[in-house]
């Protein structure tokens, strides 16, 4: 009668652990999944908002001659994206895209055909809005990117990311101090 207590209690145990380990493994997998599908949603704005810079660029290269240079910034960074690997060199060369069309708005205000023209209010209202969404998509995927890494680095939840070869994620960030600056404009 005992032997068969102690077996029933030692089957218990091991179901019990097996249950904990599966449970653990789904929730990573999920939090995993939630930050692929956080990154996706950022690729998402981002082609968005490649997808209008080359009507805006077309829409004030008649007006602003004199800031080809800024201009042409815009398309090599647009460019250079297909290049960069990790999301920290993606994070960098958003903020310096963005820093960029900022700079285009900025410079608009000195050309008061270009302020009322259509084309380039409905962009501005394009860009504007996808910046907004961008902000969001990049705090989404931070915070989600946050609850991942806890998982994965506190106990008992470490042993488990640790056999199933979990890896840690890297945050949205700008290390760039050069991005988190104002943009300076001066005519």
């Amino acid at each position: 009668m005992t032997g068969g207590i102690i077996l029933f209690i030692v089957i218990a145990i091991i179901v019990a652990i097996v249950v904990l380990i599966a449970l653990t493994y789904n929730k990573l997998v999920g939090l995993r999944n939630q930050v692929d599908n956080s990154w996706a949603q950022i690729d998402v704005e981002l082609q968005r908002r490649f997808d209008l810079i080359p009507n805006l660029i077309e829409t004030v290269k008649g007006y602003m001659k004199h800031e080809e240079s800024v201009l042409t910034k815009i398309t090599d960074l647009r460019s250079s994206w297909a290049n960069v690997q990790t999301v920290q060199e993606k994070a960098n060369l958003e903020s310096e895209l963005s820093n960029a069309l900022k700079s285009i708005m900025a410079i608009a205000e000195s050309y008061p055909d270009l302020k009322a023209n259509a084309n380039f209010i409905s962009l501005q209202e394009e860009l504007a809005n996808t910046e907004n969404k961008l902000s969001a998509s990049r705090a989404s995927y931070n915070n989600v990117v946050t609850m991942y890494n806890t998982k994965i680095e506190v106990f008992p939840d470490n042993i488990i990311a640790g056999m199933f070869n979990f890896k840690h994620r890297d945050l949205f960030k700008v290390e760039n101090d050069e991005v988190k600056n104002n943009v300076k404009v001066s005519f």
